[in-house]
C-alpha cells in the first residue's frame, strides 16, 4: 500500500491591511501633534504691574459694580459686570486692565480673563475722573460659585 500524501502548503503570513493602516494613522497624527506643539513660538507673557504701576493701585478705586445675566440672541447664558473705576491720583492712565477670577465653591478657580476697563477707545482716564465700564462673559464653566468675580488690576499704562 502506497501511501501518498499530498505536499504539505505552505501558507503565507498575512497581515491584517486595516490595523496596519489605523496604527500609522494614529502614528502620523500623534507625530503631527507633537511637531505642532514643540515647534509653535512660545506664548508671550502679559506685562504684569511695574513698580510704579504697583504703587499707583491704591489711587484707583473701583464703585458701583454690579452683576447680571441674561439671555443672548443665541440663547446663550450672558454674565455682564457694570461699575465705575475712578483716579484719585495725579497721573494720566493710558489703560488699566483688571482680572477678573470666578471661582466654583470650593474656591478652585474656573476662570480667569484679563480685560481693559480703561483703554485708549475710552480715551484714558484722567486724575479725578470716574469712568463706567461693563464687561460680557459668555464662557464661564457650568462650576462657577454665582458669585462676583475678584477683580484685580493687572496692568496699568501712563500717559507720557
Amino acid at each position: 500500500m502506497e501511501n501518498k500524501t499530498a505536499p504539505a502548503v505552505k501558507e503565507k503570513a498575512s497581515i491584517p491591511v486595516l490595523p496596519v493602516v489605523v496604527g500609522l494613522i494614529l502614528l502620523l497624527g500623534g507625530a503631527a501633534f507633537w511637531v505642532l506643539q514643540h515647534s509653535s513660538p512660545p506664548r508671550a507673557a502679559k506685562p504684569v504691574l511695574t513698580g510704579d504701576a504697583r504703587a499707583y493701585v491704591k489711587f484707583l478705586k473701583l464703585s458701583e459694580v454690579e452683576m447680571k445675566a441674561h439671555e443672548s440672541y443665541f440663547k446663550q447664558s450672558v454674565v455682564e459686570i457694570t461699575g465705575k473705576i475712578g483716579n484719585e491720583g495725579n497721573r494720566v492712565l493710558n489703560l488699566v486692565e483688571i482680572n477678573c477670577v470666578f471661582t466654583d465653591t470650593a474656591g478652585q478657580v474656573v476662570l480667569r480673563e484679563r480685560v481693559p476697563i480703561v483703554s485708549q477707545k475710552t480715551k484714558g482716564l484722567a486724575p479725578g475722573e470716574i469712568k463706567s465700564f461693563r464687561l460680557a462673559f459668555d464662557n464661564i464653566p457650568e462650576s462657577w460659585n454665582q458669585a462676583l468675580p475678584q477683580l484685580v488690576i493687572a496692568q496699568i499704562v501712563f500717559a507720557f
